[in-house]
């Protein structure tokens, strides 16, 4: 018999009373940390927009209000983001200024991320993201465009060059991830789009352990290389923000299943494609990746950049933009592009 039992039945009452009492306290004291995080998290979301207003315009597609921003003139080019991102890391890489030059530039946030909505009650895979940007480019009076997607966003190029191949008159593929392959990070990044305790994730602990992780997530997509000086003026505090946090984690549960997906189908690709990839790509194996898919695309050229990483459009912005003359047929590649085969 333990101490416990020998206890007289009052005794242990009021033990187990007064033990209950704890957690209850514990557990409201939980809930008003959390509720406080939240409303923390609200505020910083809030401030994050109010400091960086949409600069674009916006459309209505199918329940989605969709934020672009349009600049020059010439053959439409559209650039699509990767996951987590938004417009602004486009115009603060030096890729949209560069384009403008020759090229009536269209670059779309996409569902849920800067300042497009994402209705919660559509499952955004590449092949739907697809047909909304189809529909909004026809709004815009674009009936063929060159298409770039870099990472998440070349598998939406990608589902837009398959659905609908006439409106696609090339592909730029950048640091894209095309193949299925073994990835446990996947599983803790998207945490936040699980129901209920994904929403209470994405509005308390979530925001800020990704601002404590900030620091190691830029080291890794941007390495070897340092995050350049212009991507300050990427708004860190919009990526934050618990909608695009929930965003961000539901792309990265797709990331898998779109991948098998796709995988035999890309030879099925009939338009010019340009793939180009960082050869120290630290978040994607491009040998698995990107060259894999040169192989299987048989009209491709595939470029490995030296000494450059997943943020290849940030750090090697002229190659990025020879990729997209070189699929317009406008120019040819400069020497620092350093080219597998053709």
């Amino acid at each position: 018999m333990n101490r416990l039992s020998r206890l007289p039945t009052s005794v242990r009452r009021n033990r187990n009373v007064a033990a209950g009492h704890s957690y209850a306290v514990a557990a409201v004291v939980a809930a008003g940390a959390l509720a406080a995080t939240a409303l923390l998290n609200r505020h910083l979301a809030k401030k994050a927009e109010h400091d960086n207003p949409p600069a674009g315009r916006f459309l209505d597609v199918d329940g989605v209000r969709l934020h672009y921003v349009e600049r020059g003139s010439g053959e439409p080019l559209v650039l699509l983001h990767g996951n987590g991102s938004m417009i602004q890391d486009f115009e603060s890489s030096g890729l949209v200024d560069l384009a403008a030059r020759s090229y009536r530039v269209i670059i779309i946030d996409r569902p849920g991320f800067g300042h497009s909505s994402r209705p919660r009650n559509v499952v955004w895979t590449p092949d739907a993201q697809a047909q909304l940007i189809e529909r909004a480019l026809k709004r815009l009076g674009v009936s063929q465009a060159i298409i770039l997607g870099h990472s998440w966003g070349a598998s939406v190029a990608v589902a837009l060059a398959l659905k609908f191949p006439d409106m696609v008159s090339g592909l730029v593929l950048a640091s894209g991830y095309y193949y299925p392959t073994l990835r446990p990070d996947v599983v803790a990044l998207s945490a936040p789009a699980v129901p209920v305790v994904g929403d209470i994730m994405g509005h308390t602990l979530s925001p800020m352990i990704s601002r404590l992780m900030w620091p190691l997530m830029m080291a890794k997509i941007f390495g070897p290389k340092s995050a350049p000086a212009k991507f300050q003026r990427f708004p860190k505090e919009m990526a934050l923000r618990p909608s695009q946090i929930r965003a961000s984690a539901a792309e990265s549960a797709l990331m898998i299943p779109d991948a098998f997906h796709f995988e035999d189908k890309y030879a099925e690709l009939k338009m010019p494609v340009v793939i180009i990839a960082g050869e120290n790509d630290r978040l994607i194996d491009i040998d698995k990746q990107s060259a894999r898919l040169h192989s299987d695309v048989s009209q491709s050229a595939f470029h490995r950049v030296p000494q450059t990483g997943h943020m290849i459009h940030q750090t090697a912005t002229g190659e990025v933009m020879a990729a997209i003359n070189e699929v317009a047929g406008n120019d040819p590649r400069p020497q620092s592009i350093h080219e597998v085969s053709s």
